[in-house]
């Protein structure tokens, strides 16, 4: 062992020791650490899994998707709601995504919806869903798993065959007790036989304009094929209401446009914009671009990170202000000992040394708890609520490393102050 690695453990020992004498105090120096690292780890842990759950929502409906969907333009919504019988026609047409899928390049095919608002019955169970027709390769272009049975198919599509695919939670409300494959719902006037069980890992809202009743869960779809449910409901919706009777005539609800590729994407979207304005006199679309909106939860995040991170740090600020504090007040405390160790031999160097041992010792000391209170406490966030946390390496890392850095800093200017002590004064000193 060198000189200067036994001088320098003989100095961390002495910084250790002289911490010990005044437990209490050190502990409560600590503290301002400790919350410090604990609430950067915390607040970036939360942060960074409310940014993950809404960049998944994203990413499920498709980085390669387009999505257009029909909307009812604000004209036509003051006259639905002016109380008096009216008819609307606006939305989406086969025609527009005929359109598309023959003219914007890079489009690998057109998925179209037909979204209506039915109760579905079986026995004595009635219960509002949402009829979706569509084409059976809905579940390659939108996240839908399925669980048992099958989804439907070109045969169900070209026949238009009254079967129909529902998914879980609306399966196991109208059937509690029987197993739903192979049995007969109504919708409507029709019957319709029960081919397949799903599972949607999309579950962003596709209501129509009408809205869904409070309360209503949001995994209630029933599937049908687009021809059957074109020609079992056509493409007129009638509501009535006490005092008006509205007719709606919208062909396609919304239009999923699948791409070659992400740089196909960007190139498409303004495309596709251009070639609906020549068709649609009013803005009754709007379109969805899922990458753009992960690009941007992507930059949210970064801001968001930023700004928990910098709230966070302010408590380390505050507890190594506390840490230079309590180490003014000790230079002060133990000047005839400083004063003694200069009149034995001890050089300005040891004094500084001790002095920032023993700041760097409880930063560090408050860091290491900080550290293992900040990992728990998105824990049991995660048990207690249904918030999901995601607890980064480098944040406990940043946390960390800056606790360490805060005692270096803060450490400074009490270990030179007491470096610099004159030893005849210190000596003097009562």
């Amino acid at each position: 062992m060198t000189l200067f690695s036994f001088s320098f453990l003989s100095t961390v020992r002495l910084g250790v020791k002289s911490l010990l004498l005044h437990k209490l105090r050190s502990m409560l120096t600590m503290l301002g650490i400790i919350f410090g690292v604990c609430s950067v780890i915390a607040m970036l842990a939360i942060g960074e899994g409310a940014s993950y759950e809404a960049q998944e929502a994203i990413k499920k409906l498709g980085s390669q998707n387009i999505i257009i969907r029909s909307v009812k333009p604000p004209e036509d919504a003051k006259q639905s709601g002016s109380g008096r019988n009216s008819a609307i026609d606006y939305g989406l047409t086969y025609q527009d995504g005929a359109r598309i899928q023959a003219t914007i390049p890079g489009v690998v095919r057109v998925l179209p919806v037909r979204i209506i608002r039915e109760n579905v019955r079986f026995a004595q169970n009635s219960l509002p869903c949402q009829v979706i027709g569509t084409m059976p390769f809905y579940t390659e272009v939108v996240g839908v798993d399925v669980v048992r049975g099958r989804f439907l198919t070109d045969m169900d599509e070209r026949n238009h065959d009254n079967v129909c695919v529902l998914t879980v939670g609306l399966a196991q409300r109208l059937f509690p007790y029987q197993d739903p494959l192979e049995q007969a719902v109504k919708v409507d006037m029709f019957y319709y036989r029960v081919v397949g069980l799903v599972r949607e890992k999309n579950m962003i809202d596709q209501r129509t304009q009408s809205g869904r009743s409070e309360g209503e869960p949001l995994d209630n779809n029933l599937y049908l094929p687009l021809g059957t449910a074109r020609a079992r409901f056509g493409d007129i919706i009638q509501r009535r209401t006490a005092s008006s009777y509205e007719v709606e005539k919208v062909e396609l609800h919304q239009l999923t446009v699948q791409m070659r590729d992400l740089p196909a994407v960007e190139a498409a979207d303004p495309q596709i914009k251009t070639l609906l304005s020549r068709f649609h006199t009013k803005m009754d679309y709007e379109t969805i671009v899922p990458l753009q909106l992960l690009r941007q939860a992507e930059q949210t995040k970064r801001i968001f990170n930023i700004v928990l991170g910098s709230i966070a740090a302010i408590s380390l600020l505050v507890g190594g202000i506390g840490i230079m504090n309590i180490m003014l007040a000790t230079v002060t405390e133990r000047t005839r000992e400083i004063g003694v160790r200069r009149a034995l031999g001890a050089k300005r160097r040891h004094i500084t040394m001790q002095f920032l041992v023993e700041t760097v010792v409880l930063s560090v000391g408050g860091g290491l708890i900080g550290v293992a209170v900040g990992v728990l406490v998105p824990v049991i966030v995660s048990q207690l609520t249904t918030m999901k946390t995601i607890i980064t390496p480098w944040s406990v890392l940043l946390a960390f490393c800056i606790s360490g850095a805060v005692g270096i800093i803060f450490g400074i200017y009490p270990a030179k102050s007491a470096a610099e002590l004159d030893p005849i004064d210190a000596l003097r000193h009562e």
